[in-house]
């Protein structure tokens, strides 16, 4: 495999270093493992495409991608209703 030098400021690579440190694991190693959880807007797109893929075939419906675009966010809307609650809980305003 080969590697390369990437170019940081000297804060940057002490904070890198101390926390691969803390891992156990060399910085680039703690590099390689930051990227790797980072996916691009490629591989995105393709985990998307994936995944309208499954929902088709498991609910038997081809729906096309203009209507999956339509339908509402429905794990995002949780989300509202919970920070919501959570908001009125403490009695502060949204």
């Amino acid at each position: 495999m080969a590697s390369t030098t990437i170019q940081v400021q000297r804060e940057t690579r002490d904070h890198l270093a101390e926390l691969a440190k803390e891992r156990g694991v060399s910085i680039g190693q703690l590099v390689e493992a930051l990227a790797a959880q980072q996916p691009t807007a490629a591989q995105r797109a393709e985990r998307l495409a994936a995944d309208r893929e499954l929902v088709r075939r498991m609910m038997g419906v081809d729906i096309p991608d203009e209507e999956f675009e339509q339908a509402p966010d429905v794990l995002g809307n949780i989300y509202k209703i919970a920070a919501e609650k959570v908001r009125a809980a403490r009695g502060t305003a949204a």
